[in-house]
């Protein structure tokens, strides 16, 4: 269920497999997604899951309308907030105890935390989103709440390699002008972007410097929903939060 966690001066990181829900297949089974055509309910029990096996009320879980653009929304406790689902690629706040949640099935989930200020964020680079400039969004939003990059914690979690990103020459082309860093091949020799090492090469730039990435590629691994493989399927979450 929970694929990788770590704490880090009170901050906490998570990232969930496909396995322990109760989706059916082509879902199944830890489905968190709630637009791609599971049951609702289904989806409900896996959020609620999910959320207790990292210690979390579901209630204090906020989740993001995701649409692969650069906006980050701030989210602030209070008693409207569990019903809020900002449009937007990134969410930050300086809540104590209420978790960030982003959803992938190829990109890269970005989870980042200043425990000192007391500030996380949580955001979704795909490949558009990396070339709008969502990481630098995000980075931007945490330190309009005070943060300071040189604390800020950065951990990504299961994508597409770039070994298996393949795209046509005139996207890479277009993507490695924003970003040479994505610039890729696929492992049968045709052009691809990576998008975990553009992000990575993003958050260097802005003095993020403790940072690590997963190794799980998720269109290689079966125990990772992957758009690009399967296409109907499900989705993986990441979850930041302080203490």
């Amino acid at each position: 269920m929970i694929g990788r966690r770590e704490s880090v001066s009170g901050a906490h990181f998570a990232f969930t497999d496909r396995w322990g829900g109760v989706s059916a297949a082509p879902y199944e089974e830890l489905n968190l997604g709630g637009a791609v055509g599971d049951d609702p309910e289904a989806v409900r029990v896996n959020r609620e899951l999910a959320a207790k096996s990292l210690g979390l009320e579901p209630a204090r879980v906020v989740w993001m309308n995701q649409v692969h653009g650069n906006d980050v929304a701030e989210v602030e406790d209070g008693p409207r907030t569990t019903r809020l689902t900002p449009r937007a690629d990134g969410l930050v706040t300086a809540v104590r105890g209420l978790a960030l949640a982003v959803l992938t099935a190829d990109c890269v989930p970005v989870l980042l935390a200043d425990p000192v200020a007391g500030v996380v964020a949580a955001a979704h680079a795909g490949r558009p989103g990396m070339v709008k400039g969502i990481v630098p969004a995000a980075i931007g939003a945490m330190e309009s709440l005070g943060a300071e990059p040189a604390r800020i914690v950065a951990r990504t979690g299961p994508a597409v390699c770039g070994r298996c990103y393949e795209v046509p020459e005139e996207m890479r082309a277009e993507v490695t002008a924003v970003e040479p860093a994505a610039h890729a091949v696929t492992s049968w020799g045709t052009p691809a972007v990576d998008v975990s090492a553009g992000v990575h090469a993003q958050l260097d730039r802005l003095g993020v410097r403790d940072r690590t990435h997963s190794p799980v590629c998720t269109r290689e691994s079966d125990d990772h929903f992957s758009y690009r493989r399967d296409r109907t399927t499900g989705r993986l979450a990441g979850y930041v939060w302080l203490d």
